[in-house]
């Protein structure tokens, strides 16, 4: 069974491939946030609807990783900075 080597990438590809999950993480979001204001207003159309709080649980569980994701790329790009400025 031959090896395969990983190749270490450089810091600009990197961060145009950071800046492109980026985007799409923030598309994401505002795709969940859309759903997320649209079946609020179906919970509140039909109380007795189970599912229709499923739906919410599932913006909201969405919303909450993507956003966790942004936090911690912010905090450590601000880290990197922060050190830098030293």
């Amino acid at each position: 069974m031959a090896e395969t080597q990983v190749l270490p990438m450089d810091k600009k590809t990197w961060s145009k491939y950071s800046f492109y999950i980026n985007v799409v993480v923030f598309f994401i979001i505002a795709i969940f946030i859309y759903l997320l204001i649209k079946d609020s207003i179906s919970v509140g159309m039909s109380l007795n609807d189970p599912n229709a709080w499923f739906m919410v649980v599932r913006d909201i569980a969405f919303l909450s990783v993507g956003l966790v994701i942004l936090f911690v790329q912010m905090y450590l790009n601000y880290r990197k900075l922060s050190r830098r400025a030293w």
